[in-house]
């Protein structure tokens, strides 16, 4: 009877280091997934069982107990931290706990590009995959409050940039984010702003640099572009630049532009250069750092014009004077 017992304990023992042999080779081999990449999300009432049971209906092909068990043995069941997660080929039991429990969730992206509206913003914000969309249907105005901006339009106020975010997240979070940033950068051009600059505010920086930002089709240009606007300020000569005209006539009214402009060129409104001096009400659009940089520190001319050469780099003719501008715009536009 006693050598019996021996034996069947000896006969556990082996089972039990041949199941440990065996779960300790696993843990390390690559799981099967029925997809390219296998997406699901944890919230933080989930157990290990729920966990295992998740990752095997979102595409991990593999025993739900056995991965559950393993998650238990590890002794960091209870560490996993909810979130979104991927997986892709070449994950193995070891690496899924690894990721679960160090919360490498899933993250997304999404571009701002220079010179987009506010409505443009939304545009790219309400496409963007996996974002929450909380403000959708929302005025600009009621937007800006939840940002804890009330009272402030929001043309311009957001940096143009890459924002990366969690799945899941909200739009509100991708905004507040690119409010930071381009506050964060205004902050900054300001401080380097020349000592005979006519802005007079940190405002007034973020419209000037939103007009250079419509106006430059070269980067080579842009402190160029950035030094006749200066000039024509401190002049007090109008602005006259077109992209304000079509800001007014469109976006600003919350529609597209027509393309009729001559009826936007008399469309007496905030926006108009053509009609008013001065800045703009908003700005028109947002501004990269280096438009920032151009309207606050631009380079020492004493141009006062320019018009685009046509010859597909979108560089332009500077001029000091009317009638070298006028010589300027036969050559370039008129083939005189």
């Amino acid at each position: 009877m006693f050598k019996r017992l021996l034996t069947l304990i000896a006969l556990i023992g082996l089972f039990a280091a041949a199941g440990a042999g065996a779960l300790a080779w696993w843990v390390h081999q690559p799981l099967s997934l029925a997809f390219s990449t296998v997406e699901f999300t944890l919230d933080k009432s989930n157990t290990g069982k729920t966990v295992a049971q998740q990752v095997v209906e979102a595409g991990v092909q593999t025993q739900p107990n056995l991965l559950q068990l393993w998650f238990r043995l590890s002794g960091d069941a209870r560490k996993i931290k909810a979130g979104s997660y991927e997986l892709e080929a070449g994950v193995t039991p070891r690496s899924l706990l690894k990721k679960l429990v160090s919360g490498d969730q899933a993250f997304k992206t999404v571009t701002l590009v220079e010179g987009w509206t506010f409505s443009q913003v939304r545009d790219a914000l309400s496409k963007a995959e996996h974002l929450r969309q909380e403000t959708r249907g929302l005025s600009a105005d009621l937007i800006m409050e939840k940002l804890g901006k009330p009272g402030l339009k929001p043309e311009g106020r957001f940096f143009p940039d890459t924002y990366t975010y969690t799945k899941g997240s909200s739009d509100l979070v991708v905004l507040k984010s690119a409010l930071q940033a381009m506050n964060k950068n205004l902050v900054a051009a300001w401080e380097m702003r020349a000592n005979d600059s006519p802005l007079k505010s940190m405002d007034d920086a973020l419209t000037l640099a939103s007009i250079v930002e419509k106006e430059t089709g070269s980067k080579a240009d842009r402190d160029m572009v950035g030094s006749v606007f200066n000039n024509r300020l401190r002049m007090g000569m109008p602005l006259q630049t077109d992209p304000t005209v079509t800001y007014g006539a469109g976006p600003a009214k919350g529609k597209d532009y027509d393309g009729n402009w001559l009826s936007a060129k008399a469309d007496d409104n905030p926006w108009n250069t053509y009609m008013r001096t001065g800045l703009p009400l908003t700005p028109i659009a947002m501004p990269g750092k280096a438009a920032l940089l151009a309207a606050v520190q631009p380079k020492p001319s004493s141009a006062l014009y320019f018009v685009a050469k046509g010859d597909g780099t979108g560089a332009s003719q500077f001029s000091d004077t009317l009638e070298e501008h006028n010589r300027a715009v036969n050559k370039y536009i008129r083939g005189k």
